[in-house]
Formats: structure tokens, sequence, C-alpha cells
């Protein structure tokens, strides 16, 4: 556990106590502070009170009365489509309001550290898609080259959860924009910017909040070095501002569809070829044909921001290519379970998003595509152009033919249920087929989670393996 430094023998709020919040107030208590803690639900705040916290109601009149700071969980809104109450009044009793992100960079450094022959660093990962695989990319490359490394934030650990840092380790950070976006601290030392699209605009009141919240990470403590997707006009703006002209290579821009020119330092992806060239000059080339945990041009702007980042540590080239041949890929995000018959099966429940799902489309050909799901604000359009190796969808959820009528003239089934999709769609597929699971889709009207409907795949896939 990370102690939380600058609140010894202060109170100290924590609103929101599942995982990230009540790992606060474990550090906060850990670093002499006095966790003063509150949740809506009477179960979440019975496993507080197991852990040895008192809950303390912060909706009561006086609550913040001598209460240094605020921390609030990631998943509570302060802001759009409306302030929290319990928010509202910290502001108003002019209580700092900040986050365990924030308690993470404000509490990592420690004395011990002077006594280090190389300093740890914060390679912090943020943007629409790809950003888990990204940093477990870069986790399992430092445990392949024998670097001391931690997984955290939005993947794995709680931030605060990981053990103090030994003498050259690297800390890999996932980071959502429910994360940056109210946090008062983040200073990594590499920040990666994967790409952006569409995603939480309720919670962020509209595209041009969702970006500002991702471009808090490179604004708000500048990190050494930069690395930046290129192939949205945000990412084109967030590389032009952090750059101080030509040549600067504090910043790394990558690219999944553009060949990259110029003098400064630049690693993309074009056919399946990754290239790095800097200062205008070809220095690496991989092919990530062959590099099965990596699928996919999405996957392949996935490995080019986790070789640049990399890089920046100052691996060299073929070791990162090595790494990737290992890297099994993550669960959900296309996870290869089993070819039966000579048809594939995929699991990529995380693309819950059109962009996240038309991605995956484009990583197969002759796809049996299972789509639908808790359908996201913009509907459904900007899917219709990556159809084309779609041989047929079969549809799930509880609005399965309003989902279906917007996917235009694909052959479509209504199938509502899982496994009956899965039956279906094994049932159709010839060899060579790929049965993909992509839902474009939240999955909260059948599903807690999109892993429980990613298990719920995998499950119905297995039965088809046992015969």
């Amino acid at each position: 556990m990370i102690p939380v430094q600058g609140y010894s023998g202060a109170k100290v709020a924590v609103l929101g106590l599942g995982r990230s919040g009540l790992s606060a107030a474990k550090a906060l208590r850990e670093g002499g502070a006095d966790p003063l803690v509150w949740d809506d639900s009477a179960e979440t705040r019975a496993r507080a009170e197991a852990a040895g916290f008192a809950p303390h109601d912060l909706s009561k009149q006086g609550a913040f009365e001598d209460v240094a700071a605020l921390i609030v969980s990631p998943g509570i809104p302060h802001l759009y489509p409306a302030p929290n109450k319990v928010i509202a009044a910290a502001w108003a009793a002019g209580v700092p309001v900040d986050n365990d992100i924030s308690l993470f960079f404000q509490s990592f450094a420690t004395r011990d550290w002077e006594s280090f022959d190389q300093m740890p660093k914060v390679i912090a990962v943020t943007g629409s898609n790809g950003k888990s695989t990204t940093s477990a990319l870069i986790h399992h490359i430092l445990q392949e080259v024998k670097r001391p490394t931690q997984l955290a934030g939005n993947i794995g650990r709680g931030v605060l959860d990981i053990e103090p840092a030994i003498d050259g380790e690297v800390v890999v950070l996932e980071l959502s924009s429910y994360q940056t976006d109210l946090a008062r601290n983040l200073t990594p030392d590499v920040a990666v910017f994967t790409n952006l699209s569409p995603d939480h605009l309720d919670r962020h009141g509209g595209f041009g909040g969702y970006f500002a919240a991702k471009r808090r990470l490179f604004a708000e403590g500048g990190p050494d070095r930069a690395v930046i997707g290129v192939d949205e006009p945000e990412g084109q703006y967030l590389a032009n501002q952090l750059s101080g002209g030509n040549g600067d290579d504090r910043v790394i821009q990558i690219s999944s569809r553009t060949k990259l020119s110029g003098p400064g330092w630049n690693v993309f992806a074009k056919k399946g070829f990754l290239a790095e060239w800097r200062k205008g000059r070809q220095v690496a080339n991989i092919d990530l044909r062959a590099v099965p945990g990596l699928p996919g041009a999405h996957n392949h702007q996935n490995a080019c921001a986790a070789y640049a980042a990399c890089r920046t540590l100052g691996l060299a080239p073929r070791v990162i290519e090595k790494a990737f041949h290992s890297f099994g890929g993550l669960p959900h995000r296309s996870q290869r379970l089993a070819e039966i018959g000579g048809v594939s099966y995929v699991n990529d429940s995380k693309a819950t998003n059109v962009d996240s799902a038309a991605k995956a489309l484009q990583a197969f050909k002759n796809v049996r595509w299972i789509c639908g799901g808790l359908e996201k604000e913009g509907g459904l359009d900007g899917l219709l152009p990556h159809l084309g190796d779609v041989k047929k969808a079969y549809v799930i959820g509880r609005e399965a033919q309003a989902f279906a009528l917007q996917l235009g003239d694909l052959p479509c089934e209504i199938c509502t249920s899982m496994d009956v999709a899965v039956a279906k769609a094994a049932e159709e597929a010839e060899s060579g087929d790929t049965v993909l699971l992509a839902p474009a889709a939240a999955s909260f009207d059948q599903y807690d989670s999109f892993e429980k409907r990613g298990e719920d795949f995998a499950a119905q896939v297995a039965r088809i393996s046992a015969g």
C-alpha cells in the first residue's frame, strides 16, 4: 500500500466505498489521517465497517466542519449531468475535492528514493479505446526484460494498493476520463494518449468535456515524454500543443492509419508493419502480422503506443519485438477462445461502443457477428461503413429488434440471448469464418458488466467445443 502523505492528523472525507474508495480510506489511515467515510449503499458501508471504518453521513448539515479534503470515487459524477449533493456541499464549505489518483501522485515518491541508483517512473495511459491492452502490453514488455513493474489504476489493482516503489521500478497506470477529470495532481513521467471517440458524454457534458478530461493528464503536470495518437484531430491538436517545434522528441506521435513523416519522433503501423522514424530516418521495423496476441489495426495502434512508451525507457527495438510475441492479450479484448471445425471464436465483449466494435470488425474476415445490448448515445451509423466482412449479425439484448433495424441491409437474426446467438452462429458458420462477440453496446440490460457478458459467451463456446 502507498501511505498517503500530507494529511497526518487531519480529517479527510471519502465519498464512495467501492474498490478505489475503500483503498483510499485505508491509505489515508496508513498515512496518519482520520478518514470520514460514506457510501449511499448500506451493503457497501457494512464492508467498510468490517474494515474498521465508522461511516460518517456526509450529506448531513455540518458534515464538512474541520475537514481538510473530500476524496471522491471515480464512479460518482461531480459536475455533469448534475453535481452530486455531497460534492456541492464540499464546494460550499470550501473543502478541496480530489480523488485517489491525485493522492497517489502526491504520495508515490518517498525519502527512500534518495538511496536509489535509478529513480522509479510512472507511465500513465489514457484514451477511448485500447488503453487496457496498451497498459498491459507495456507491463508485459517490462516483465519480459526483468524490469521491476506494477500495473494498476483502471486495470489490475487500485493505485494506492500497490507496493511502494523499489529501485528502478516502472508503475504502469491505466487512467479513465473519470479518474483524470478530478485529480489535482497528475505528474506521470510518460503519458500516453491512444485515441478519442465519443463515450461517457453525459458524464462530461459533451465531447469537448470528454476530451478536456483526457487532456488534463498532459496539461496539469507536464510529463517528460508524451506518446500521442494522432489519428483524430484531437490527438493532432494535443501533439501540437505539447511540442516545442519540429524535432522536439519529447512528443512521440503514433498512428495506425498514416505514414508519419517529419524531423520528429514518429511510430506508425501500416499494412501490418510497425516503423519507428526519428530525425527523418527509419531506425526500426517490426512485422506485427505474425503476433497472435495483437490482431487487427486497432491492436497495431496499441503496439505502437506500447513500443513508443518502452523506447522512452531505453529498451531496444528487438527486445520489444520479442516481448510482443509472448503477449497473450487480455480477456474480453479480441480474445481468441477456440477454433472448432475451422471456425474461430473471438471474445471482444469490451467493444462497448461503436468505434471499438468497428475496429474489432475490421480485424477479421468472414465474420458472424454477435452484437447488441444497451445502446449508447449516437446510434450505430458509424458502424455501417465497416460491415463489409460481416456475413450475418446475431443480435442480443432486450432491444434487439430496434438494434437490428439500424444495421441496414445486413442479414440479421434476432436472438435476444447469448446462448441462442452462439448456437445459431455456430450452426451456420463455415470453415474460415470467425464468430465474433463485439456488441457495440453496454452490457447492463442483461449483465452486471462486460466481463460477465464475455464469460457467458466463453461458456457457450465451451459447450460447443465439448460437443
